[in-house]
């Protein structure tokens, strides 16, 4: 079974190689849907959602909500985005299945670690 929590955060970026308007500092509202995928427990839950919500909070929004993400990794674009979100999360979350950030409401991409 998989479970997914979605969140969001507000942060600024620049892709100086881009030749059109990216190349200058803008900011999106980026939409992330975290995906554990697992057994269900004696409980019947994968994982707790709120247990879910504490390790992504922690180790990816608390770094990149209203931030400029070329302070935390180089060329940020929405793919390196998301494999630096797996790796922030890889160890803390048993069964991560996969990584979605939505960069606009019609452009998005998706990570599973390979």
């Amino acid at each position: 079974m998989e479970i997914t929590k979605i969140f969001t955060f507000d942060s600024a970026h620049r892709l100086p190689w881009h030749e059109n308007k990216c190349k200058n500092i803008h900011g999106h509202t980026y939409t992330l849907h975290i995906t554990v995928k697992g057994e269900l427990d004696k409980n019947g839950i994968v994982i707790d959602f709120g247990d879910l919500k504490d390790i992504v909070k922690k180790n990816v929004i608390e770094k990149l909500d209203h931030n400029d993400l070329n302070n935390v990794i180089d060329n940020p674009t929405a793919e390196n985005l998301a494999c630096w979100i797996w790796d922030q999360l890889i160890n803390e979350l048993s069964g991560l299945s996969k990584v979605t950030l939505w960069e606009t409401p019609t452009s998005y991409v998706t990570y599973n670690g390979i």
